[in-house]
């Protein structure tokens, strides 16, 4: 993306804090109260998901998928704005919910349903803080890597996420990596994995391989320089595939 979440989220605050002053001069005083309360919270976001802050565990995501009552309640206004926007986008986009990269490994968009998951019960790497887990998917198991739309996972975080789908991978799982959309987050610790697994050579050769399979996917300067990063430090030794 050209322009990050701070900037947009920044300007979404912006127009709620006029619509709030707007409603003041005109006298709806109780009215223009939600449109502070959401500007602010607005405010708030843009600051946290700066990336010289970066600061995803503002929003309180467990580890398990799941939103603690203050969060939900505190951060109300961003958390139903971006569920709602992330399904109107992928009704009005058509793409498809997941792409098959190679034999067992996915990457795609929040699995806001159970129909949105790939088959086989597959092991889950949600790159997400914004996005809740849907708890009936149990599957063969779930790995949360809370990042930032338009943001990326650290290099110690991509390596963590690596070390356990490949774990998976020894078990015969399939592995579902997600973001909200499946073009930025997601594909950059897909890109680290596919590398792990000897499937491709580098994260470069990784990412050409995954946009056959799904042509939208726009890394971003944050996304390669993690990736670079973890390539130079990286613990995860590549394991050829036959």
């Amino acid at each position: 993306m050209g322009v990050g979440l701070s900037v947009l989220i920044a300007m979404k605050a912006t127009c709620l804090f006029f619509v709030f002053a707007y409603f003041r001069i005109l006298g709806f005083s109780l009215l223009s109260v939600p449109f502070l309360y959401a500007s602010l919270v607005s405010f708030l976001i843009s600051i946290a998901s700066h990336p010289s802050i970066n600061l995803p565990m503002l929003l309180g995501k467990n580890s398990d998928g799941s939103f603690p009552i203050w969060s939900l309640i505190m951060f109300s206004p961003y958390l139903i704005f971006v569920r709602v926007f992330s399904l109107l986008r992928r009704l009005s986009s058509g793409e498809a919910p997941y792409s098959e990269i190679c034999e067992g490994l996915y990457v795609g968009g929040w699995p806001s349903s159970l129909d949105k998951l790939p088959p086989g019960n597959p092991a889950i790497i949600d790159c997400t803080c914004e996005l809740p887990r849907n708890l009936k998917s149990a599957g063969n198991g779930y790995f949360c890597v809370p990042t930032w739309d338009t943001r990326s996972p650290q290099a110690a975080e991509i390596e963590s996420a690596v070390k356990w789908a490949c774990r998976k991978r020894a078990l015969e799982a399939p592995i579902f990596i997600h973001c909200a959309y499946g073009h930025g987050r997601s594909v950059a610790v897909m890109c680290a994995l596919l590398v792990a697994l000897g499937v491709a050579e580098d994260w470069k050769n990784a990412e050409k391989l995954i946009r056959e399979k799904r042509p939208y996917i726009r890394m971003n300067a944050l996304h390669r320089r993690a990736l670079d990063e973890w390539s130079k430090h990286r613990l995860s030794s590549p394991k050829r595939t036959e």
